[in-house]
């Protein structure tokens, strides 16, 4: 089964993204921060990273910069109210990350972790 970390800071949002990607068939390790996400990532590998761009303690490109040193292999999403900072050139974002903008539907999530799992 195929693992994703997901990280986000908004209870009732992580909630709805865990239901959804588990009923697609997804085992899924959830975070309400960056650092507790990080530390999860050091003790297994995951095959996708799913985070929020603005969160406490390590926001999301942070997260996302040291999760592809862990693993180069690891695919990374941003979901985010703010595209324009995920965009940024000089963010360091992992350059083939994907980004959602909220608000989106659930099943376009699916679908687009579901695109980028396949790849």
């Amino acid at each position: 089964m195929l693992k994703i970390l997901l990280a986000e800071d908004d209870n009732d949002m992580r909630r709805f993204l865990v239901s959804a990607l588990q009923k697609a068939g997804y085992e899924v390790v959830s975070f309400d921060n960056g650092r507790s996400a990080y530390d999860r990532l050091r003790e297994e590998p995951f095959e996708l990273l799913l985070t929020d761009i603005v969160m406490p303690e390590m926001d999301g490109i942070e997260l996302a910069r040291r999760a592809t040193e862990l693993d180069p292999d690891i695919k990374v999403m941003f979901i985010t109210g703010f595209a324009a900072v995920a965009l940024n050139a000089d963010s360091q974002a992992p350059k083939d990350a994907k980004v959602l903008s909220k608000p989106f539907h659930l099943r376009d999530l699916v679908n687009e972790v579901g695109k980028m799992l396949a790849a």
